[in-house]
């Protein structure tokens, strides 16, 4: 049976990266929602670089505002449970009470996106068509992006960098084909 103090670790870098991962699964429900569809401008406005668009029509403000929107509210509700229960606080290897909960939770929503984005750019350039898959990028974009945008503001030990890296690459495929099965994604990888 392992130590409780790794799966300790193991469920602090699950709730610690909760809001980045909520972001970026985020896009993909709102992007289902009949009356947002009038709200889908795309991030990139259309611009093209060396004949292609920048980041392709999947890239949506929408589901850029509704990502950061729910890693905040994941954050708020991580928190209110937080300070509701000795559980979590026992696992947690920060003080929730000692961060800025909006700031974290922005800066994890805004990073999911962002590296997802960031590899969609360079998907367009090896020209991959938009929601189609390019393995594993697909699979790490947004951990990279979630854990550099909060770096600077909140510095973890390296176990739980890799633990989150781990833990985020097994989940991200699985939640893929569950967006498959109910009907949320076109394709199960």
């Amino acid at each position: 049976m392992p130590d409780a103090s790794v799966i300790s670790k193991i469920l602090f870098a699950l709730w610690f990266f909760l809001p980045a991962g909520i972001a970026n699964g985020t896009p993909v429900i709102v992007s289902k929602i009949p009356f947002l569809k009038k709200l889908e401008y795309p991030l990139d406005f259309g611009l093209k670089f060396r004949g292609e668009r920048v980041l392709g029509s999947h890239k949506t403000i929408r589901g850029l505002i509704a990502g950061v929107s729910m890693a905040i509210v994941t954050a708020f509700l991580q928190k209110l449970a937080y300070d509701n229960s000795v559980f979590i606080r026992d696992f947690s290897a920060i003080d929730f009470n000692d961060i800025n909960i909006l700031l974290y939770a922005f800066l994890s929503g805004l990073g999911a996106i962002a590296g997802d984005s960031i590899k969609s750019f360079f998907k367009r350039r090896v020209n991959i068509k938009p929601g189609k898959a390019w393995i594993p990028f697909d699979q790490i974009d947004y951990i990279f992006g979630g854990i550099l945008f909060v770096l600077p503001y909140i510095q973890l030990d390296i176990i739980y960098y890799v633990l989150i890296f781990i833990l985020y690459l097994i989940i991200h495929p699985i939640t893929t084909v569950i967006g498959y099965y109910i009907k949320l994604k076109d394709s199960p990888i």
